[in-house]
């Protein structure tokens, strides 16, 4: 599924044009985006939490000539899955019959 399919079933469900959908879907993700960059953590109960992690500049070894270099601090996003996801995918996962 891609953002364009989220926006379209987001307009059909809340019964508002396609461009508004999508004008939602951009305002979560937005949001979303904005409160991470503070370092707020984003927690959205039964789908799961974004949190800012904070990785520490370190020392790596270069693949290339395998000497010794400086890897810089960098942050990114970890995210939780919640409990109702996790169920839904779980679902899902029992209707296929895989059996894995």
């Amino acid at each position: 599924m891609k953002k364009q399919d989220i926006s379209r079933m987001i307009a059909k469900r809340a019964n508002i044009s396609l461009e508004q959908g999508g004008e939602v879907l951009n305002l979560i993700l937005d949001e979303i985006a904005l409160a991470l960059s503070r370092g707020d953590t984003v927690s959205l109960p039964n789908f799961g939490s974004f949190q800012p992690s904070d990785r520490q500049a370190r020392m790596g070894t270069n693949p290339t000539n395998g000497e010794p270099m400086e890897i810089p601090a960098t942050r990114s996003v970890r995210f939780k899955a919640g409990k109702g996801l996790k169920d839904a995918a779980m679902a899902n996962d029992n209707k296929s019959g895989s059996g894995d």
